[in-house]
């Protein structure tokens, strides 16, 4: 459960950007205290042309951060924490685009009333639940029963299921999840989320405007979008890694079409005499030509089958970089062999149309 001083940083949903807390003379506001200031500027946001949701948030995709032991009424309480954890307000599920699989969402005044309902997600629906319908269930926060300001009724009502999304980042499948009105403790930074159609920069004033009109002393943080999240913290990487091994793929693609030419070109040259002979025996060009890529497809598949069956052990030394695919996606292995067939192939048609243009009386006088 991560424990940060309150923050403001907002940010649009598929535009949405990271930031460390911003510090302002604001601090250590009460629950109600930031409620009511938040509650001013959603109203305002979700005014302004081209907004399509605003909510506030305790985390943002494509990770959940509050880790925290959820107990349900009737069960065996878990022995360690289990769930991720998301502070939130009404608009937070059409801002991220979660559709409700079951039950319904928090409302405006579950939210104001700092109500005890909770929504989840449907890994913790089957996880904890099976089949069952966990709608009207009861559940408690043993580590939240801790902060100052917490309900003293332990006790949460399970309203309504929505559908998985990422919350352990791009590579992991994803935790069981539970969300919680935004208002029930101050105990926890915050941040803001936008979905707009609006260019970034012109919301992200709108917003500064807001909160300065409604209290010069909240600070906003470094703001951007979840897409920039993205490439800086998740695909860079991967990104690097990709362009390193096509650039060490092509260089070894090109070495391995330089030397099938050049076995091919020193084979026709070792059998000029055997193919003058064919000829003029009355071998057709065409059948010469089907000749070397013949001998030529041979050794390109001997190698691709090598290379297929040295592929499959070896891609277990590279699986931590690869996900979202399979090591051994068909599809990919289909792929490269095509390429390599296709390459070795173009490589052996110079020399056999070399090979199909010998003068017969030529290649018998050289000889």
């Amino acid at each position: 459960m991560r424990n940060v001083e309150p923050n403001h940083t907002p940010s649009s949903y598929s535009k949405r950007a990271w930031s460390p807390p911003a510090r302002s003379s604001w601090n250590n506001p009460s629950a109600s205290e930031k409620s009511a200031i938040l509650r001013k500027a959603l109203d305002r946001l979700t005014q302004l042309p081209g907004v399509v949701a605003a909510a506030e948030t305790s985390d943002y995709p494509p990770h959940t951060w509050g880790w925290t032991t959820v107990v349900v009424q009737g069960q065996t309480p878990p022995k360690n924490r289990n769930t991720s954890s998301i502070l939130c307000s009404e608009g937070y599920f059409h801002t991220v685009n979660r559709p409700l699989l079951k039950g319904r969402l928090f409302t405006q005044g579950d939210i104001e009333s700092a109500g005890h309902v909770v929504v989840v997600n449907q890994t913790f629906a089957r996880n904890r639940f099976g089949e069952a319908n966990p709608v009207g269930s009861q559940v408690r926060f043993s580590d939240y029963e801790t902060l100052k300001d917490w309900p003293h009724e332990p006790y949460f009502e399970i309203i309504g299921v929505v559908a998985d999304a990422q919350n352990n980042g791009l590579q992991e499948s994803t935790n069981p999840e539970i969300y919680l009105p935004a208002t029930l403790t101050s105990a926890f930074g915050f941040n803001l989320m936008v979905r707009t159609t609006v260019d970034l920069p012109t919301i992200i004033q709108e917003i500064r405007f807001t909160f300065a009109d409604l209290d010069p002393n909240i600070a906003v943080a470094e703001s951007g979008t979840i897409a920039t999240l993205l490439e800086q913290d998740y695909f860079a990487r991967p990104r690097f890694l990709l362009a390193t091994l096509s650039t060490f793929a092509t260089i070894a693609l090109l070495l391995v079409a330089a030397g099938i030419f050049s076995v091919i070109s020193y084979n026709v040259a070792l059998q000029t005499r055997e193919i003058g002979i064919r000829m003029a025996l009355g071998a057709q060009p065409t059948q010469v030509l089907h000749l070397v890529l013949k001998k030529g497809a041979r050794l390109v598949l001997a190698g691709i089958a090598i290379g297929l069956f040295s592929s499959y052990f070896l891609t277990r030394l590279i699986a931590s970089e690869v996900w979202g695919v399979s090591v051994t996606d068909l599809l990919t292995f289909a792929t490269v062999a095509f390429l390599a067939l296709f390459v070795g192939l173009l490589s052996c048609l110079l020399p056999a149309r070399r090979a199909s243009q010998v003068d017969p009386m030529v290649a018998l006088r050289c000889e």
